[in-house]
């Protein structure tokens, strides 16, 4: 029994021992386990790309930071934005970059190498826009509600590729990373007011707040209907404005094809701004483009008119349209049609028909009437209209009669005709008329000059309102 109790005894030990080194074993294993993994884990893993838009929300005239991560280094990769109009058609841009070392690249510090444009330009993407292989002709791009905003939808894609065939047969499936942005003309706040009052057809906006607020009467060109989204952002940026349809609108009188309105409708809109009980009566100017700026002058050297600023862009200084009565009316604006002229596509400029020379004496704004301080945007580009042969008309005109402090010429190499808000696209071309034919006419502008006169335009714009309508 003791030998048995002394063999007993012994294999205890025995296995207690072994079960000790197992355990070290174990836990030896575990370590080198977690600690090869670790380095695995360490030399393979890579989060997924990313990208990123900065503000996703923002005005139309605002910055957007636009950012990949996470990405291969010094690597090839596309990024392009996409969105449809109000229309339906779709508009599309996009860029070559290559990233850095870190796998990053910055639309805001870094070049393009190729695509919609090239260079160092941080909203390249949104000014770049242009309408897809494959859409209508001819197609312009004006938002028409003011209260929705653009939703554009950026993409990063791999390698230098073009977007309308990536992502045409792959759907959103070459995408390695994507993000959304909305563009909004009206701030939160501002308030969207439709006019159809003593006759006089348009939309305020006014600025959050119960003001008294300085104001803008908005005037666009012979494309007739009613645009709200300067006027939007007017606002938006504290100004009051009212954006005034007077052509091409079924709640003012007569054929859409004439202007059936004249001094007093244009007289009535300056003073329905001067009498709300929300605006400075003191402080109103008038901003015209194109024809626009013809009615802008002729409103400015009224007697019972006194705008505190103008400014006008790529306009004219009178009309080559008969006038038919003393108050302004003209006949139908195809009836100067000998001063049209035509490229070889058929595509139409009235560079000739704006001339000062070809205007007739009686049918020029009497310019030495004038009497607060006035801007001239020149596109330089613009193949619409004479704008520069107009500026010099004012600016002798006012210097012949010792004002020539109140004129302020901006000018623009490679600035089109269609000087916008900041960041919208512009087109050479488009469709101007499709009755009783289709007509296409020029504008003018290279993308990125034209670009950065709009971006320059807007601030000196902002500026001197500031300086002549709150100070």
């Amino acid at each position: 029994m003791a030998k048995a109790h002394i063999n007993l005894t012994a294999l205890q030990q025995f296995m207690e021992m072994r079960m000790i080194l197992g355990i070290k074993l174990y836990r030896n294993l575990a370590c080198l386990h977690r600690a090869v993994g670790a380095v695995r884990w360490k030399s393979s893993y890579r989060p997924a790309p990313l990208l990123t838009a900065s503000p996703a929300r923002a005005l139309m005239d605002e910055q957007i930071s636009i950012s990949g991560r996470f990405l291969p280094p010094h690597q090839p990769v596309t990024v392009c934005a996409r969105m449809h109009s109000e229309d339906g058609d779709l508009w599309e841009s996009f860029s070559h970059y290559n990233t850095n070392a870190n796998g990053c690249v910055n639309l805001s510090t870094d070049p393009s190498v190729g695509g919609s444009y090239v260079g160092c330009e941080p909203m390249g993407l949104f000014w770049g826009l242009q309408p897809a292989p494959g859409g209508r002709d001819g197609v312009r791009l004006r938002k028409k509600s003011t209260e929705a905003p653009y939703v554009v939808h950026i993409s990063l894609l791999e390698d230098h590729v073009s977007p309308s065939e990536t992502l045409k047969d792959n759907g959103q499936s070459g995408e390695l990373a994507a993000s959304t942005v909305e563009r909004f003309y009206m701030a939160p706040g501002v308030k969207r007011v439709e006019i159809r009052q003593n006759g006089v057809v348009g939309t305020l906006f006014l600025p959050p707040g119960p003001g008294p607020f300085p104001a803008m009467l908005d005037l666009w060109g012979m494309g007739g209907g009613l645009y709200e989204y300067r006027s939007a952002l007017f606002a938006s940026r504290g100004f009051a404005s009212l954006s005034l349809a007077f052509l091409g609108h079924k709640d003012l009188p007569g054929p859409l094809n004439r202007i059936n309105v004249g001094d007093k409708y244009f007289k009535s809109a300056f003073h329905l701004l001067q009498d709300h009980p929300q605006i400075c009566a003191d402080r109103i100017g008038i901003i015209g483009l194109s024809f626009g700026v013809y009615l802008a002058l002729r409103i400015a050297t009224q007697s019972s008119v006194k705008p505190n600023c103008l400014i006008c862009i790529n306009g004219p200084v009178g009309s080559t349209a008969k006038l038919s009565d003393a108050d302004g009316r003209t006949e139908a604006f195809e009836s100067d049609q000998a001063l049209w002229t035509y490229d070889d596509q058929g595509y139409v400029t009235f560079r000739k028909l704006s001339a000062p020379a070809n205007i007739p004496p009686q049918n020029k704004v009497k310019l030495e009437n004038i009497s607060c301080p006035l801007m001239y945007i020149v596109g330089e580009d613009d193949v619409n209209c004479s704008s520069d042969q107009n500026a010099n008309q004012i600016e002798e005109a006012l210097s012949a009669v010792g004002k020539a402090q109140l004129f302020t010429r901006l000018s623009y190499p490679g600035a089109g005709h269609l000087i916008e808000p900041p960041y919208s696209p512009n087109v050479r071309t488009s469709l101007w008329a499709v009755k009783p034919k289709k007509l296409f006419t020029q504008w003018g502008g290279h993308p990125a000059l034209h670009a950065a006169a709009q971006e320059d335009a807007w601030k000196k714009m902002l500026d001197f309102m500031d300086t002549n309508l709150r100070g």
